[in-house]
């Protein structure tokens, strides 16, 4: 039971905030906040609190995975499955461990830096699937490099997301483990 509820609440947060980034295209202002969602937070909050390792990367996934069918089917499907989209569920994947690696145990600092990270990764592994293989770009280091450089104000708005995002999810969930402690992983031989 214990367990269970842990899960239910992790997931229902991660639903929330995916859910965010399926309506967030409906907004007139869309184009000024493309990238600010909570999907990097989502990711490293998996990470961090499911010890599965199974549900610490098939869930997050998942809701990554039903945002972009949201997003295809409100938006069209290149806003969900767009050319090297798998691209992004490695570098997602990637986030889940940075989370699983970086925040063994919850504090700003880990969090800060395991969201730096994570944006890292993002930006390097999704924009080279982006470049490879582009007609847009020459299929050149240099070309490369001007993918990374044009895809900046987009990774600074995922960067400000992730740290907005994270610091709800993260915030969230410490208090509700303190107002219940039925959410804690602490072993009862502990409380004893």
């Amino acid at each position: 039971m214990k367990n269970s509820s842990r899960t239910l609440v992790l997931l229902l947060l991660m639903l929330v905030i995916v859910g965010l980034r399926v309506i967030a295209p409906l907004s007139p202002d869309f184009k000024v906040i493309a990238n600010f969602s909570g999907i990097g937070a989502v990711a490293l909050f998996g990470g961090a609190y499911f010890k599965n390792k199974l549900n610490a990367f098939v869930l997050p996934l998942f809701v990554l995975l039903l945002s972009d069918i949201g997003l295809a089917l409100t938006m069209g499907k290149d806003y969900g499955f767009y050319q090297g989209w798998y691209y992004t569920y490695i570098a997602f994947a990637l986030i889940v461990l940075i989370g699983h690696l970086m925040i063994k145990k919850v504090n700003v600092q880990r969090v800060l830096a395991a969201s730096l990270t994570g944006v890292l990764i993002h930006w390097l592994v999704s924009d080279f699937g982006v470049w490879y293989g582009s007609s847009f770009y020459p299929q050149t280091l240099a070309g490369f490099w001007s993918c990374l450089v044009l895809a900046i104000p987009y990774e600074l708005n995922f960067l400000y997301g992730t740290l907005a995002y994270s610091a709800i999810m993260f915030g969230a969930f410490e208090s509700l483990k303190v107002k219940y402690p039925v959410l804690s992983l602490k072993n009862k031989a502990l409380n004893s």
